[in-house]
């Protein structure tokens, strides 16, 4: 066994642009909002078509997400936190560790940002806040992600916090009749120190 992580911890992690907080009752009709926008839907590929992005969902359908955010907050093997953009205080989105294997150490990571929390470097202080507490204080030894080709940004945003590209799994999804690669990156323990250290240099050398 690696490490066994008690995932009901549920910590307050905060920078200068956004706070990273457990989930309240009063957010979850502001993430059944968030989850309704097009752009996200395909982007995390919870739809398969432009048409299916702009369909409203079912009432069973809303009412499932409504109790699955009511009870995060109880987990004992995954972590979610809500997105908290300090300026506004408004809740954009939210980051999440899951499948962790306590064999190899290794987390899934995802993220998903509604559109106000866009284009203003909230949603990478948000990776980089949750990837440092995985790091030092889960002590995990590695973060894994996948993302669709057709999202260039996150995988800008992934590639500055030093995640590395491990693979390609071609043709592995399909979105308006064309297929969509997914990408597979990974962060380990190794890649994120040489990443600070070399982030820590730049900064002296400034």
């Amino acid at each position: 066994m690696y490490n066994k992580i008690d995932f009901s911890n549920k910590p307050v992690l905060e920078g200068s642009k956004v706070i990273l907080r457990p989930f309240t009752e009063a957010d979850c009709e502001i993430m059944l909002a968030l989850l309704e926008e097009p752009e996200l839907r395909k982007l995390t590929g919870s739809v398969c078509s432009d048409e299916e992005a702009e369909e409203p969902s079912s009432q069973e359908e809303v009412d499932r997400t409504r109790e699955w955010y009511l009870t995060r907050n109880q987990q004992t093997n995954r972590l979610d936190l809500a997105i908290v953009e300090k300026e506004s205080g408004n809740v954009v989105g939210e980051v999440v560790y899951n499948d962790y294997d306590e064999d190899t150490g290794n987390v899934n990571f995802r993220i998903l940002m509604g559109k106000a929390g866009c284009n203003r470097g909230i949603g990478s202080e948000a990776v980089s806040l949750f990837i440092q507490y995985g790091m030092t204080v889960l002590k995990v030894h590695k973060i894994g992600l996948e993302v669709y080709s057709f999202n260039p940004r996150a995988e800008r945003v992934y590639q500055k916090a030093g995640f590395v590209l491990e693979g390609v799994k071609r043709e592995d999804f399909r979105y308006n009749d064309e297929y969509i690669d997914t990408r597979v990156y990974g962060l380990l323990q190794a890649d994120y120190n040489e990443h600070r250290k070399q982030l820590k240099s730049s900064c002296e050398t400034k």
